[in-house]
C-alpha cells in the first residue's frame, strides 16, 4: 500500500521537476511575503513547499523525508479506517511548511525582493517527530556517521539559530528552526504519553 509520505514525495518531485526551469509556474506558487500581504495569496504558504530551487535541493528534501517519514507514518500516525490519524500527519508535514513561512512573512512582507521555496520547514517537522519517539536512536550523518538523534537535534536547532542570525547563504535557516520546533510540539501533543516517554528515555541515556 502506497503511504502518505511516498505520495507527498511523489508529488513535490513530479511539480519541482515540471517546474524547475518554468519561472512564470514558480512565480505563482513561491513564498513571496509582499504578494501574499497585499493580494492575500494565503495559499502561497503551502504552495511553495511543492517547488525547489534545483535537484540537489529537491533530492536531499525528498530523501530524508522518505527516510524519516515513512517510520513516522508507520509507528506514530498509522492509517485508520476513519482517517484520523492520516490527517494528523498530513498537518504535522503541512503544518510545518505553513509555520516554517511565518517568520520569513512576518520579516520580508514589506520586501518585493525576498521569496523563498522548498519543503525544509515540513521535512524538518517529521524529523524532529521522530526524535521525541525515540531520542537516542542513531541517524546515519552521510550514510556512514552515527549520532544519537537527540544530539543531532540538539546540533541542528543551535547551528539553525547560530546560521539564522550571522549568515548570509540565501538559505532559511529559521524556517528549519520552526518546522522543527513544530514537528516536536505537535507530536508530543497528539501523542501527548510522548513527552514524559522522552524525558524518561533521555534521562536513562543512550544504553550503550
Amino acid at each position: 500500500m502506497l503511504s502518505i509520505t511516498n505520495i507527498i514525495v511523489l508529488t513535490t518531485c513530479l511539480i519541482s521537476i515540471a517546474l524547475m526551469q518554468n519561472r512564470a509556474g514558480k512565480s505563482a506558487m513561491v513564498l513571496h511575503p509582499a504578494t501574499i500581504k497585499n493580494s492575500h495569496q494565503w495559499y502561497r504558504f503551502i504552495t511553495s513547499g511543492f517547488i525547489h530551487a534545483d535537484f540537489t535541493h529537491l533530492a536531499i528534501n525528498m530523501f530524508v523525508l522518505w527516510s524519516f517519514g515513512n517510520a513516522v507514518e508507520q509507528y506514530l500516525y498509522p492509517r485508520h479506517l476513519d482517517g484520523l490519524i492520516s490527517l494528523k500527519y498530513l498537518a504535522l508535514y503541512f503544518g510545518g511548511i505553513v509555520v516554517s513561512s511565518i517568520p520569513s512573512y512576518m520579516r520580508h512582507n514589506q520586501n518585493v525582493h525576498y521569496a523563498a521555496l522548498g519543503a525544509s520547514g515540513g521535512v524538518s517537522a517529521v524529523v524532529f517527530a521522530v526524535i521525541i519517539f525515540e531520542p537516542w536512536q542513531n541517524l546515519y550523518l552521510y550514510g556512514v556517521i552515527a549520532i544519537p538523534q537527540i544530539l543531532a537535534g540538539i546540533g541542528y536547532l543551535v547551528y539553525s539559530w547560530y546560521q539564522d542570525k550571522n549568515a548570509n547563504d540565501n538559505i532559511g535557516h529559521m524556517a528549519h528552526l520552526t518546522g522543527a520546533i513544530w514537528g516536536f510540539l505537535f507530536t508530543g501533543v497528539m501523542n501527548f504519553g510522548l513527552f514524559s516517554r522522552f524525558l524518561q528515555k533521555t534521562l536513562e541515556g543512550p544504553g550503550w
